[in-house]
């Protein structure tokens, strides 16, 4: 069964840090391009970070360029994202998404919940 679990979401103040997981399982991160995207209430749901499968290369949302920094474990099938210097505007669902890019095979987690309030 083909499964992508977020965790590590919460309620952080502004200026906080939290670290995002996205631990796959039925398939290996590796062979996929993974990506992180976010869902703010009332908004549209918007790519935060990508890292492509062979380069290992990140890219980032102009709005968290800096401030996130998205990695991967293949040992672990995991990938995270690192969120510094939270801020209000970063409170949303934050998603976990696989994409195999020959077939456009694609898996979304569920999401985790960061609110960055005072």
């Amino acid at each position: 069964q083909v499964l992508l679990v977020e965790s590590g979401g919460g309620l952080v103040q502004p200026g906080g840090s939290l670290t995002l997981s996205c631990e796959a399982s039925g398939f290996t991160v590796s062979r996929y391009t993974m990506t992180w995207y976010r869902q703010a209430p009332g908004k549209e749901r918007e790519l935060v970070a990508g890292m492509t499968t062979t380069t290992g290369l990140t890219n980032y949302a102009d709005s968290v360029k800096g401030r996130f920094t998205m990695s991967k474990d293949n040992a672990k099938n995991t990938v995270y994202l690192q969120m510094n210097n939270l801020q209000p505007a970063d409170t949303a669902v934050y998603y976990c998404k696989a994409i195999f890019v020959t077939t456009g095979t694609t898996y979304w987690g569920k999401g985790t919940l960061v609110t960055v309030s005072s």
